[in-house]
C-alpha cells in the first residue's frame, strides 16, 4: 500500500515538472529544425522590441507568451516593423509562429509588440532552422563548400561591384575635368 501511494505520489510530482517545463511544447518540434537562437525578454504595453534576423534559409520564430501577451511583426523591407508596416505576423494570445521564407531578404526585421491590455508581456522565441528545404545550388550568391556546408560565395557582392564602378568613374571625371582645364 505504501509502495503505490508513493509511485502515485511520483507520478504527480513528474507530471507537474512536465507541466513547468513545457516539455509536450518541445515534442512538436520537428527534428529537422535546428536551434539557432533562443531570446528571452520583456516589453512594455504597446511597445517594441526590435531584433534583426541575419541567417539565411528558411528560419521558424516560434515564440510564446509567458506573461501577458506578445505579438511577432516580421519584415524584409525594413528592420522597424510594426503594425502598420509588415510582410509576416503572428497575433494569438499564446503561442505566435511565423515561417521566415528563404527568398526573404537579409536582414530581416522582426518587431515584438507587448499587447497594451497588459502591462508587460514576458516572452521566450525561439529560432529555428529547417533543413528539410533543399538550397537550390544555382542561387545566386551561394556554393557549397568541399565539406558539404552552403557558404557564401567568394565573389564580391553586387553592391561592392557597383561601388568599385563608382570610383572608377569618379576618378575618370576628375582626371577629364584637370585635362580640360588645361587645355581651356
Amino acid at each position: 500500500m505504501t509502495l503505490s501511494c508513493i509511485a502515485l505520489v511520483v507520478t504527480l510530482l513528474l507530471f507537474q515538472v512536465r507541466g513547468h517545463l513545457n516539455l509536450s511544447e518541445d515534442d512538436n518540434i520537428p527534428k529537422e529544425w535546428v536551434l539557432l537562437h533562443v531570446v528571452q525578454g520583456h516589453i512594455g504595453a504597446g511597445n517594441y522590441s526590435y531584433l534583426r534576423l541575419n541567417h539565411d534559409g528558411r528560419i521558424i520564430l516560434h515564440m510564446r507568451s509567458l506573461k501577458g501577451d506578445a505579438d511577432i511583426y516580421v519584415s524584409d523591407k525594413t528592420l522597424r516593423p510594426s503594425f502598420d508596416t509588415y510582410k509576416l505576423q503572428s497575433v494569438t494570445c499564446g503561442q505566435d509562429v511565423v515561417i521566415v521564407p528563404r527568398d526573404f531578404v537579409r536582414p530581416v526585421g522582426i518587431a515584438i509588440y507587448g499587447h497594451p491590455s497588459y502591462k508587460e508581456s514576458e516572452f521566450e522565441m525561439r529560432v529555428f532552422y529547417d533543413q528539410t528545404v533543399p538550397q537550390d545550388p544555382f542561387d545566386k550568391g551561394s556554393y557549397t563548400s568541399e565539406d558539404g556546408q552552403p557558404s557564401k560565395s567568394p565573389q564580391a557582392a553586387d553592391g561592392d561591384i557597383q561601388e568599385e564602378e563608382s570610383i572608377l568613374w569618379t576618378i575618370l571625371i576628375g582626371l577629364l575635368k584637370i585635362i580640360l582645364e588645361i587645355l581651356f
